[in-house]
Parts: C-alpha cells; structure tokens; sequence
C-alpha cells in the first residue's frame, strides 16, 4: 500500500537575516520598497513539498510514491529519494529545464520572504495518477496550477482519498476552485493564515467546511501552539510541542504532513494523526534544512 504525494520537488537556497522585517520594511512606504537584506550564511538543501513530505514519511516507516518533475539539474534529488529505497519512476525529468528553486530568507522572528521560480514543476501535470499501483492515501500539496486541479480529478475519481493542501499554491486558486478541492478531498489542512484565506474566499467558515458531509477532517495549525482539528463542526486543540530549539522553520509543515499522512495510513483517529504530526514538526525546527533531521521511531510512535 503505497501514500501518492502530489507536490514540488525543490531545491531550497536557505539564508538567515540576523534582524526583523518588521524593523526594515516601513508600511507607509511599501509602494516605494527597496530593500535590501544582509544574510551572512546561505546553505542549499533538497526542498519541496513532494520531496519534504516523502522524507518524514519514509523516516516514519510510511510506504511515500512521489510523483513530480525535476529539471536536467534535478538527478541528485533522485539519487537521494532512491537511497531512501522509494520509487522514482513517477519523478518525470524535463531536460530542457531548472528544478524548481526556492530562495527562502528568514529573519530573527521566524518570518520568512520567499522567491520562487517554478521549473520543471510547471509541466507536472502531464503525468497522470497511477490507479495500479497499490495507491491506498495521496495528498495534493503545492504544484503547479493545472497539477493540482488535475490530479485532485484523477484521485477523486479514483475514489482514492487525499489531503487537500494547499500551502502557498492557496492563492492561485479563486472560491470556485477551493469549493471543488474541498469537495473532492477527505480531509483539509492549512496553516491559520491559509484559513482565514480558504474561509474568505468560499464565504464558507472553518465550521462549514467542516461539515460537508464527505470531509473527514480541516487541520488548521498554529505554529507552537498546536492544531485545531475540525470534525462535523467541532474543534479539537491538539496542543503544541515544545521544541528542543527552534533553529529553522524551513519544511516544518511538510514534516507535519508526513506525520499526518502516517496516522492516516495507519487508520488512526484523526485527532491522534495530528498529534503525531506536531510532535515530528517540533523535531524538524530544532534542525537547519528541509531535510536534515533525524527520529527515534519507536519513541515518537509510542508517544502517541
């Protein structure tokens, strides 16, 4: 049994911003903005979505199909999911092509500006969902516009279920579109950003989507503070972890949504998925880079 995700495969270029944005950037200003940032260190990590989510569930012992385009730069990042034991034959290469970048600078507050040029990413959707491949649980996580809707169709007609999430691709899409995502999904889940943008868009409240008869669950997370977990219009607070430190919050949702996915492959109640999932994002931000950090299996399962 095999979890498809659906999302980018990046290259991230991390840096570090020792002061505040908030500082810099002067609000009567913005239409004038010219800013510059010093960041003294810089790294270059495997990133994206698809390749972060595969990388949590794969250290969870999870089963991750990962299916996404990578650019004629992009053979490292398959040698590495391949070292992980995970199939790539769904990872199409663009030869004429970048991987998709992220240049991500976070400031001494955890705030992040990012630039993102989309690559090979921007052809994923030429690749259909797998129906004979054993494919039990799948996400949509951000991708390119047309990969996404497509591939929320095929899983939904599949009747294969999947987490809509839709991470910083949200605002491509306009009410219309969500309201389909929302009723091709199982479940739903967005940062508390992403919610007040979701709910604003449909004209629909997290209680609302909640309710649509067919969704099992909206995660909202709330950094540090934990997730509410909407069930049939109720909220549960499945409350934070504290982190042993809090060094980059780079991939810390993707590492969540391995957690998730987990649970979810594992028939767990959602509320248990979810607190599962808070405990491996507070491992992730204690560690720099998307993909660096390592678990105790068996001690992260039994908590749980």
């Amino acid at each position: 049994m095999s979890t498809l995700i659906c999302g980018s495969v990046a290259f991230d270029t991390i840096t570090r911003f020792e002061g505040r944005f908030a500082q810099q950037i002067l609000p009567e200003q913005v239409h004038i903005l010219n800013v510059s940032f010093l960041v003294p260190t810089l790294k270059r990590e495997f990133g994206g979505c698809a390749g972060n989510i595969a990388y949590s569930l794969h250290l969870l012992g999870g089963s991750p199909l990962v299916m996404a385009a990578v650019g004629a730069d992009g053979q490292t990042y398959v040698n590495r999911m391949q070292e992980w034991g995970i199939p790539t034959d769904l990872v199409k290469n663009v030869h004429d092509s970048y991987t998709a970048q992220a240049i991500i600078i976070t400031d001494s507050d955890n705030n992040q500006i990012t630039a993102f040029h989309p690559g090979a990413m921007q052809v994923a959707h030429t690749q259909a969902v797998p129906t004979d491949r054993g494919v039990t649980l799948g996400i949509i996580a951000p991708d390119g516009r047309d990969a996404m809707i497509q591939h929320a169709q095929q899983l939904a007609d599949a009747s294969i279920p999947f987490v809509f999430d839709p991470g910083q691709g949200l605002p491509m899409f306009d009410g219309d579109d969500l309201k389909r995502f929302i009723g091709q999904a199982t479940w739903v889940a967005v940062n508390d950003y992403e919610a007040k943008l979701l709910s604003d868009r449909t004209g629909l409240s997290l209680a609302d989507i909640s309710r649509q008869p067919h969704l099992k669950g909206l995660i909202v997370t709330l950094a540090g503070e934990g997730c509410d977990v909407w069930e049939q219009g109720q909220a549960t607070r499945v409350p934070g972890i504290q982190a042993e430190a809090v060094v980059d919050p780079t991939g810390c949702g993707d590492a969540f949504r391995g957690g998730l996915l987990y649970g979810l492959s594992q028939g767990w109640p959602l509320v248990r998925a979810v607190a599962l999932a808070n405990r491996i994002g507070a491992i992730k931000i204690a560690s720099a880079g998307p993909q660096n950090y390592t678990i105790d299996r068996d001690a992260l399962l039994a908590a749980v």
